[in-house]
């Protein structure tokens, strides 16, 4: 019977796979639509050439990539490496828009492993399978973000870290690799998404610090190994600052915005007065008030059966720890001055196992264990009707809405670049286009997708500044054609393209 179990785990996975590039294709049409991705897909594609930094470009503000810095006449992204180094591995294969949707069959996977050691198949399967469903999940699944390779990430330490301290049988890896995937796992997760590292490990943290205290030598010896290896991994976040700014210490984000900071006080975000409880709190609820909706497309009842996964994990010290990390990222994510509601609650999504596992949990105990002899025969068909009807309502309205809604992302789509697809177009380069845009910044934003991070690409854009006249353009990029481009117009180009 496990064995059939496992088999429809992984026909999840791989449906996963399918559903999250049908996302990527056909609602984000392969493109980045947010600075961060636009930042990453640069990152990535200087990581693939092995550069962490080029030389900035003459009237680099005209020529400016969003979240990309210039500093000390450098050119480099605002991100730590772990993210873009993996993404560089889709650039030099051609295949940029797979990589997230493999990590999300991949996390599908994990889930159900996880939701094994915590609970049991049927569980684990539900669990699966509701996480397949989230909208949440599956936006996410479809963009350029980091979130998916850290979800994976936090999955895979959680994993590691019950099979070695927490498991009812022998591991069948062996301990020293799960020490190893434990520690390099969350390693990587802070040379990724440094601040989500802190809200991954936090719970797995305190029960090291139980473990040291109670332990036998070889649990010890153990933890302070994944300590050890996370915190070697993790110290490349200053080795990688000292070589892209030479101060050890300086974060990049800083250098975008100097408020971009995390902490509480003058100077740490945009507020009058800094970031304070107040607007932590606010953030909190507005984060909440979108999680709610996508968490599994329910509405605002997606919340429905977690209370009673909550009861029915009361005595299951392994699902302690998994619950544990969507809370803990709550809480640290406080101290960061703006929260995440575009594509959901996304700073929380590495903690979607421990609100997939509970509802999973709550379902099966409402429907079964929670009930008398009596009770069951009436509650399991009800429970089982609900859950239905709500995925239902999840998969036939809400979801295509909600995906509806990101196609064409702040006006970036494909269409956007076919004028620069024509015949003309490409008989015209090398050319430098001066995009005046019409509406927001996304006008010159999107068409970055033409442009590579060393502006040897046919066309590259500079964004219109009134300080800045053709001349001085000419005179930095003398082999190019200088032609000035008005989305939206019937006649765009001037002078037109011959």
């Amino acid at each position: 019977m496990k064995s059939v179990f496992d088999r429809l785990a992984l026909f999840l996975s791989l449906t996963a796979v399918l559903a999250a590039w049908l996302v990527a294709d056909r609602v984000f049409e392969r493109l980045p639509h947010l600075e961060d991705e636009m930042a990453y897909v640069w990152q990535a594609e200087t990581a693939a050439r092995g550069q962490l930094t080029l030389p900035s470009p003459p009237l680099a503000k005209s020529l400016f990539v969003p979240f990309v810095v210039d500093y000390h006449g450098q050119r480099f992204g605002k991100y730590p490496p772990g993210w873009p180094s993996l993404l560089a591995l889709g650039v030099l294969l051609g295949q940029r828009a797979w990589v997230n949707p493999l990590l999300a069959g991949l996390a599908i996977w994990l889930t159900y492993r996880l939701a094994q050691k915590v609970f049991d198949e049927r569980v684990a399967l539900l669990a699966a399978f509701l996480t397949l469903t989230s909208p949440f999940f599956l936006l996410n699944s479809g963009s350029l973000l980091s979130h998916p390779w850290s979800l994976v990430l936090s999955l895979a330490l959680a994993v590691a870290w019950l099979d070695l301290f927490l498991a009812n049988a022998a591991p069948i890896v062996p301990a020293w690799m799960l020490t190893g995937v434990a520690g390099l796992s969350l390693g990587v997760l802070a040379l990724t998404r440094p601040l989500t590292a802190i809200g991954v490990g936090l719970p797995f943290f305190v029960h090291g610090v139980i473990l040291l205290w109670r332990g036998s030598p070889l649990t010890r010896q153990r933890v302070l190994v994944i300590g050890g290896l996370a915190v070697a991994v993790a110290a490349l976040i200053p080795l990688w600052q000292f070589a892209v700014t030479g101060d050890p210490w300086l974060n990049p984000y800083s250098l975008w915005w100097p408020y971009d900071r995390l902490g509480f006080g003058e100077g740490f975000g945009r507020q009058d007065g800094g970031h304070d409880l107040h607007w932590a709190w606010i953030n909190l609820q507005n984060s909440l008030n979108a999680g709610w909706k996508d968490l599994f497309g329910w509405g605002r009842i997606s919340w429905l059966f977690l209370p009673f996964g909550l009861w029915a994990v009361r005595h299951n010290r392994r699902a302690w720890l998994a619950a544990g990390v969507p809370v803990s990222l709550v809480l640290v994510y406080l101290a960061y001055w703006i929260g995440s509601t575009l594509y959901g609650p996304r700073y929380y999504y590495e903690g979607l196992y421990g609100l997939t596992l509970l509802t999973a949990a709550g379902i099966f105990w409402l429907a079964e264990a929670g009930a008398q002899p009596r009770l069951r025969r009436f509650l399991r068909p009800l429970v089982s009707f609900l859950t239905l009807i709500l995925v239902g309502y999840n998969l036939a309205y809400y979801q295509p809405e909600r995906f509806a809604g990101m196609r064409g992302l702040y006006g970036i789509t494909r269409a956007q670049l076919l004028p620069f697809e024509t015949d003309s177009a490409r008989a015209a380069a090398p050319v430098l286009f001066v995009v005046h845009p019409q509406n927001t910044w996304t006008d010159y934003g999107g068409l970055l997708e033409l442009q590579d991070p060393w502006l040897t690409s046919p066309f590259i854009f500079a964004y219109y500044r009134t300080s800045v006249r053709d001349a001085d353009l000419q005179e930095a990029f003398p082999e190019r054609r200088i032609i000035h481009y008005y989305p939206g117009r019937e006649m765009p180009f001037r002078p037109p393209l011959e």
